[in-house]
């Protein structure tokens, strides 16, 4: 069973960064595409970034230009580079991976507040 853990969330300021990081653990496979996706309180789970096994990356308009995903392939890891972060980006932070299976990690909090 495959497990994706998220780390990195929390509270920042709006104009700061914070970096999410995804590890992949227990029978990991290859991945061929992961991404994050965000949920704030009483909306829908919404794209935020995905990368897929080229490398190529796509983005939500609402924060291209700001942020940044990657992934180290040999580890199963998904990073994501958050810079100048609004208040409109608190909400719950899920990693996403697809490969032999859909799997989601349990969900990181980043709260951006004065």
């Amino acid at each position: 069973q495959v497990q994706l853990v998220e780390s990195g969330g929390g509270l920042v300021q709006p104009g700061g960064s914070l970096r999410l990081s995804c590890a992949a653990s227990g029978r990991i496979f290859s991945f061929t595409s992961m991404a994050w996706y965000r949920q704030a309180p009483g909306k829908q789970r919404d794209l935020v970034a995905a990368i897929a096994s080229d490398s190529s990356t796509r983005y939500a308009d609402s924060v291209k230009g700001r942020f940044t995903i990657s992934r180290d392939g040999a580890k199963n890891t998904v990073y994501l580079q958050m810079n100048s972060l609004k208040p409109e980006d608190t909400a719950v932070y899920y990693c996403y991976g697809l490969g032999g299976g859909i799997f989601w990690g349990q969900g990181t909090q980043v709260t951006v507040s004065s």
